[in-house]
């Protein structure tokens, strides 16, 4: 493909991710009011889901071009940027969201390069009953949830997403909520005693994993 074309190619995709971006925001805002919960009005929460998938859109489609996989990987942005929005303004993991997709991942997991069908609900499983040990053993210890089902949740639909390449995403996402948090301490802005949202991170590495393999 010429240098203009494909140029075009990544503009007019990041254009499509910023309108699905607002379908993101406006399914999110819809959800969240299903649940029984306020919508924030801040900029990054009204403003964040657009700007984040027409920016991994236009990422996406820089990376594979014009390739069925760039359709199939594009979905998983939709799915991954409400994830991290969603759970950042409400701390919860919506199953409304995470058990449709992940039927659509077992599906698609035959189409997908690099994945397939036993791949897939190998890594869904192991990724699935790793972070349900971790969040009972986090709670036998502390005695209180150390960390909830919706990101054991997650982790397993990144399990189905990903096959192997599970390990990659939970190790970006440990470290990147490692980072974070250790920053928002050092600022003073959290104290030892305070959680942080661990979804976001989970979907972020899962998002790195995605570009890269």
């Amino acid at each position: 493909m010429s240098p203009l074309p494909f140029s075009l190619l990544v503009a007019g995709w990041g254009a499509l991710g910023a309108a699905t971006g607002v379908l993101v925001r406006y399914g999110s805002v819809r959800l969240a009011r299903l649940e029984g919960l306020c919508p924030g009005r801040r900029p990054w929460q009204v403003g964040g889901p657009v700007a984040a998938t027409a920016a991994l859109f236009a990422l996406f489609a820089w990376r594979f071009g014009p390739q069925p996989v760039l359709l199939i990987r594009s979905l998983w942005v939709v799915v991954l940027v409400q994830v991290i929005f969603f759970d950042a303004e409400h701390r919860l993991i919506l199953d409304r969201v995470v058990v449709p997709a992940a039927v659509l991942a077992l599906v698609l997991s035959l189409v997908t390069p690099g994945l397939g069908l036993l791949p897939a609900l190998i890594g869904g499983l192991g990724a699935g009953l790793a972070f349900l040990a971790l969040a009972l053993l986090g709670a036998w210890l502390f005695k209180t949830e150390a960390m909830g089902l919706g990101d054991v949740k997650l982790a397993a639909l990144l399990g189905l997403l990903l096959g192997r390449d599970t390990v990659t995403a939970v190790s970006i996402g440990v470290i990147l909520a490692g980072a974070v948090a250790l920053t928002l301490l050092l600022l003073r802005l959290r104290s030892m005693r305070d959680s942080i949202p661990y979804g976001p991170f989970l979907a972020a590495g899962a998002l790195a994993a995605l570009l890269v393999r």
